[in-house]
């Protein structure tokens, strides 16, 4: 019981660089709100674009071929790449980020 009581005592009373401990563990929290909503929104975009693209494609008004889709991979495939690993890299991977857009996408 000892250690959650100190656990507790440096969460609510101690500081990080000066920083409360409460503010530096609510940053993540509301970024993953932030992220969460964000990825909500681009899923119901995606999901419309997807749904749009298959009727056209459908009705031949246009064709999927794979000769334009191996150039595109081509030309964007390594800056699609190196701006995905700069996002990772510069999120922070805590347990507040991850229930923070846990809950920005079940509630945004």
């Amino acid at each position: 019981m000892a250690l959650l009581d100190g656990l507790f005592q440096l969460i609510t009373q101690g500081a990080i660089a000066g920083i409360p401990t409460l503010i530096v563990m609510a940053i993540p929290f509301i970024l993953g709100l932030i992220v969460g909503f964000f990825i909500k929104k681009i899923l119901k975009i995606a999901i419309i674009a997807a749904v749009i693209l298959f009727i056209v494609t459908y009705f031949g008004l246009f064709g999927l071929t794979f000769n334009g889709l191996e150039s595109l991979v081509t030309q964007y495939g390594p800056i699609a790449v190196q701006y995905a690993i700069a996002i990772i890299g510069l999120l922070p991977l805590s347990i507040g980020l991850i229930i923070g857009a846990i809950i920005g996408f079940i509630f945004g």
